[in-house]
């Protein structure tokens, strides 16, 4: 049974999901690591295990309290991101990448040669970004994302794929990114966005952090969308400033990431806590041929 998603942005429920099955249980793991850190283990674990609906995604998503680090501590453990496969359905080498998605083949240019360059990421594809589009996609097949007609500001678009797989669903996007990605980003969107498209696709400019365009915050999305921009503790201000400026009491905020530093994603959510209500999206929720175990995928609405 799916349920609709609520009015309000969070709702309590007793529901569990199917834990992700690897080497390490759920249980094993909090027992070597969140009962080992805490007094009461037990009531670590019933937070751990608490289950509830936020904002517009109608599936239920396992809510991050307490302690970042036992957060970033429990994805290490269970997943062990270290030792599964790098770049499952990318190849940075590559030219393009190729992926069916709502009915189409799409073709995504990449720039491999940009590499080079210190801090430039956003030129070719990575695991999340495929794993965020193909969950999007998944989502409202089932009825747990509805995003025709809805607006929807993708932040660190890079390539443009999430993007364009929005567009598809019937959103209204805008790809944002900094100014010397942006004609990377256009090329892609003008190359798979065409003929009968439910939404619409614009690409602007953004720097995290900086003044909004009008564009973008009038009216607030009811979706904003982000996969590995969470790479830094540097960009983490800048990009909890746009993430809060872009927010309203209707906006759901989906980000993928990939697990690469857990000391960044605990300054993350650490800062992130005192703003926003975080929930993490269990990978059966996922599209069931694009999870991960190197990938984590969160819900956030404002507090």
């Amino acid at each position: 049974v799916i349920c609709a998603p609520p009015a309000n942005n969070w709702t309590a429920s007793n529901s569990t999901l199917r834990p992700l099955s690897l080497s390490l249980s759920l249980s094993e793991c909090k027992q070597a690591v969140v009962a080992g850190m805490a007094g009461e283990g037990e009531e670590v674990a019933e937070a751990e295990d608490m289950m509830m609906k936020m904002g517009s995604y109608g599936g239920m998503v396992r809510m991050v309290s307490g302690d970042p680090a036992e957060e970033t501590m429990l994805l290490w453990g269970i997943q062990q991101p270290t030792v599964s496969k790098h770049n499952a359905f990318v190849r940075q080498s590559s030219h393009q990448l190729h992926l069916d998605a709502c009915g189409r083949s799409l073709s995504i240019l990449q720039s491999p040669s940009s590499m080079s360059s210190p801090g430039v990421t956003g030129a070719v594809m990575w695991d999340s970004g495929v794993v965020l589009g193909k969950f999007l996609e998944h989502a409202v097949e089932l009825g747990m994302i509805l995003l025709q007609g809805k607006k929807v500001v993708e932040l660190g678009s890079g390539c443009g794929l999430v993007g364009c797989i929005a567009s598809l669903l019937g959103a209204q996007v805008f790809l944002t990114d900094l100014p010397d990605r942006l004609r990377l980003l256009k090329k892609n969107v003008e190359a798979n966005l065409y003929g009968d498209v439910r939404g619409s696709a614009t690409v602007n400019e953004l720097i995290w952090g900086d003044n909004l365009d009008p564009e973008l915050s009038e009216p607030l999305p009811d979706y904003v969308l982000g996969s590995d921009v969470i790479y830094s503790e540097e960009a983490v201000t800048d990009l909890l400033t746009t993430l809060l400026e872009l927010c309203g009491t209707q906006t759901t905020i989906i980000l993928a990431g990939e697990l690469r530093n857990d000391a960044v994603l605990e300054y993350f959510l650490e800062a992130a806590m005192k703003l926003f209500i975080i929930g993490r999206v269990d990978q059966s929720q996922w599209h069931p041929d694009y999870c991960s175990p190197r990938v984590v995928m969160y819900v956030l609405v404002k507090k």
